[in-house]
C-alpha cells in the first residue's frame, strides 16, 4: 500500500509557533524559517505566520482561543488550505483543531499538520530504497496510532479502503487501531529480515575503514560526498534530500575506505523516525571517523552541532573520532586570523580536528582530503600493520 504524497491542489499554508517568553525573536524567526522550508520541501507555500508566547500550549487547541480566533478568520478570508505547527499536537488538540477549522458547511477542509507530521511525509516523498521504504512507513504507522480519534485522510488512503468493519456495535476506531498494530507487527518483521540481509552484506566490509558525513539537514554533506569520493550523488537545496544511506568506495594515495552519506538530523527529529532507522543510521554507529558537516554562515550553527551531537549520542555514535567540517565559508569572507578565532572558539564543541571548507568552490577540499586519509591511514594501518605504503607525499599540494 502507498503512503500519501502531499500532491494537494491548495497549497497555501500558514505557519504556527507557540513559545514561551525566554525564547528569543530571532531564534522564533529562524524556527519558522526552518518550518517554511519543511513545508516547501513538501510541496507547500507559507503566505502567513502566526505566533503566540504561552507559558504552556493551551491543552484543548495549543493556541489560546482568542489567537485561535485570529486564525481561524485568515484561514477562511485567504482560503488556506494548509495549517503547519512548529510542534507536535496531542490526539485531542488535533481534534479540536479540526471541529474549529473545518465546519460542515465549509467546502474547502484545512488540513493540519504538527511538525512530526511534516517531517514524516517528506521522507515519505524521498524514501528510495525497500528499506528506507518499510522504515518510513512504520515510522507513520507508529505516529499515527496514539492519534486515532479521527479518521485520518493519511490512514483511509494507506489502508486503501480494503478492511472490513467489525462485528455490531464495534466502534469504527477500534477496528482502524487492530489494522495499524497489525501493520506496525508486520513491518517491524519485514525490518528485521532487511536487517539480517544488510548484516551479512556488512560483514564483507568489516576489513575496511569507514568515514561517514553527519549533519544537520541541507548543510553541503552530498556536495562534500561528491567531492571526495568523485560520485554522482544527489545534492539540491532542499531538506532531506537524502534519506537512504549511500556508501562509495573512496581510495587516497592507494589506502582505500568507505565513504557514507547519511540522512541529515534537524532539530526536533519524530522520535518514532530515529527509531525506525536505526538500521540505516548503522552507518553511522558502525563508522571509524564521522565528518560531521555544518553550514559555517548560519546564525544557529551552534545550535545545529547541538543538535547533531545530541543525536549521534542517542543513536550511540557519540564516542566517534569526529572532524568538524565547516562548510560555506565563501559566504563569510573571513580572513586567516578571523578563521583562527574561529577555530578556538569552536573547540568549546570538543571538536579539536576541524577544516573550514567551501564544497561550491573548492576552498580547503585538499585540507580535508588530508585529514580524512591521516584518520583512515591511521585506522587501516591497525587493521593490516604489515601492508607496506607507499611513499607519503602531502595531499594538500594535489
Amino acid at each position: 500500500m502507498e503512503l500519501p504524497q502531499t500532491i494537494l491542489e491548495n497549497k497555501k499554508a500558514i505557519l504556527i509557533s507557540v513559545t514561551d517568553s525566554r525564547v528569543h525573536a530571532e531564534e522564533i524567526r529562524e524556527h519558522l524559517d526552518e518550518l517554511a522550508f519543511l513545508g516547501e520541501t513538501a510541496g507547500l507555500k507559507s503566505v502567513h505566520t502566526f505566533t503566540q508566547r504561552l507559558d504552556h500550549p493551551d491543552t484543548r487547541t495549543f493556541v489560546g482561543k482568542g489567537k485561535l480566533e485570529e486564525i481561524k478568520e485568515y484561514v477562511f478570508k485567504h482560503d488556506i488550505g494548509f495549517l503547519l505547527f512548529d510542534d507536535d499536537l496531542s490526539a485531542s488538540q488535533l481534534k479540536n483543531l479540526e471541529k474549529a477549522l473545518n465546519p460542515a458547511d465549509r467546502e474547502l477542509k484545512v488540513r493540519i499538520y504538527d511538525r512530526s507530521l511534516l517531517i514524516l511525509d517528506i521522507f515519505v516523498m524521498r524514501a528510495q530504497t525497500a528499506q528506507a521504504k518499510v522504515q518510513v512507513k512504520l515510522a507513520m504507522n507508529q505516529y499515527l496510532l496514539p492519534r486515532l480519534t479521527r479518521m485520518w485522510t493519511h490512514l483511509e488512503r494507506q489502508r486503501g479502503g480494503t478492511g472490513t468493519r467489525g462485528g455490531a456495535g464495534e466502534k469504527e476506531i477500534e477496528t482502524d487501531r487492530r489494522i495499524i498494530k497489525r501493520e506496525i507487527a508486520d513491518l517491524k518483521e519485514e525490518l528485521e529480515k532487511i536487517d539480517r540481509q544488510r548484516m551479512t552484506q556488512r560483514k564483507g566490509r568489516d576489513q575496511m575503514v569507514r568515514v561517514a558525513l553527519v549533519g544537520y539537514t541541507n548543510v553541503g554533506k552530498s556536495t562534500l560526498m561528491n567531492l571526495l569520493s568523485k560520485a554522482d550523488v544527489k545534492a539540491e537545496n532542499k531538506l532531506f534530500a537524502t534519506v537512504d544511506a549511500t556508501v562509495r568506495k573512496v581510495v587516497i594515495n592507494q589506502i582505500p575506505f568507505l565513504l557514507s552519506d547519511t540522512v541529515g538530523f534537524i532539530r526536533k527529529l519524530p522520535h518514532h523516525l530515529i527509531e525506525s532507522f536505526k538500521s540505516t543510521l548503522d552507518e553511522v554507529r558502525e563508522a571509524d571517523v564521522l565528518l560531521h558537516v555544518v553550514d559555517v554562515s548560519h546564525p544557529f550553527l551552534e545550535k545545529h552541532i547541538e543538535v547533531v551531537q545530541n543525536t549521534l549520542a542517542e543513536i550511540g555514535a557519540g564516542e566517534i573520532e569526529v572532524i568538524l567540517v565547516l562548510n560555506k565559508t565563501d559566504k563569510l569572507a573571513l580572513t586567516e586570523s578571523e578563521l583562527a578565532e574561529r577555530e578556538k572558539y569552536y573547540r568549546q564543541f570538543k571538536c579539536y580536528d576541524m577544516a573550514f571548507v567551501s564544497a561550491h568552490t573548492g576552498f580547503n577540499i585538499p585540507l580535508l582530503r588530508n585529514k580524512v586519509y591521516q584518520r583512515v591511514r591511521e585506522k587501516f594501518m591497525k587493521i593490516y600493520p604489515n601492508y607496506v605504503l607507499p611513499d607519503y607525499t602531502s595531499y594538500l599540494d594535489q
